[in-house]
C-alpha cells in the first residue's frame, strides 16, 4: 500500500512539475520561446557572412538534414524533430548586413526568430538567436518541457563556433539587405 501512494504521490509531483516548465517557457499565444547567444572569436562580419550560407547549416546543426535557398528570401528546410522527418518552408523578413537576420516558417514547422551580431571586440562576435516556436503534438510538448529545443540550440551554437573558429573565415557571404516586412 504505501509503494502505491509513493508511486502515486511522485506522479503527482512529476506533472506538477512538468507543467510548471511547460508554462515557463511559453509566450503568451501558447507558442515555446528560447533565446540563447554565444561569443565567437572571429570578426563580426565573418560571423555574420557565415550564416548567410544557410545551405551549410547542416553542418553545424545536428537535426537540419538540407536546407535549400529558394530565392533572397524563402529557404526549404528538411529536418529531424523529435525522431520525425519535417519539411518546410520559411522566408527571412528581414535581413541587415552585421547586425540581424529575421525569420518565420510559412508552413509546416510552426517558428520565427531573430539572430542578432554583436561586437565585443575585433575579433570577438556575440551571436544572439531567439527563436519562437509552435511544438506539435504530445512527444514534441513534452520535449520542449525537458528542454530539448533550447538544448539543441545551445548545441548548435556551440558547433557554429568551433567550426567557424577553426576554419576562421567564412565559407561565403551575402551582404544584401531585405526591409522589414
Amino acid at each position: 500500500m504505501l509503494n502505491r501512494v509513493v508511486t502515486v504521490a511522485a506522479l503527482a509531483v512529476g506533472g506538477l512539475m512538468l507543467s510548471k516548465q511547460m508554462k515557463k517557457s511559453r509566450t503568451q499565444n501558447g507558442d515555446s520561446s528560447i533565446i540563447e547567444a554565444i561569443e565567437v572569436n572571429v570578426p563580426l562580419r565573418t560571423a555574420y557572412n557565415q550564416f548567410t550560407q544557410f545551405e551549410d547549416f547542416p553542418q553545424f546543426m545536428k537535426s537540419v538534414k538540407e536546407i535549400r535557398q529558394l530565392d533572397d528570401k524563402r529557404l526549404h528546410w528538411k529536418a529531424n524533430v523529435a525522431g520525425e522527418d519535417k519539411e518546410w518552408d520559411a522566408e527571412i523578413t528581414e535581413q541587415i548586413p552585421d547586425k540581424r537576420i529575421a525569420w518565420r516558417s510559412i508552413g509546416g514547422v510552426q517558428n520565427a526568430g531573430v539572430v542578432t551580431f554583436h561586437k565585443i571586440s575585433d575579433n570577438v562576435t556575440r551571436v544572439t538567436l531567439q527563436m519562437d516556436y509552435q511544438p506539435d503534438g504530445a512527444l514534441e510538448a513534452i520535449g520542449d518541457a525537458f528542454g530539448a529545443v533550447r538544448m539543441e540550440t545551445r548545441a548548435n551554437l556551440q558547433n557554429y563556433k568551433e567550426m567557424l573558429e577553426k576554419r576562421g573565415s567564412e565559407t561565403g557571404s551575402w551582404r544584401g539587405k531585405i526591409d522589414q516586412h
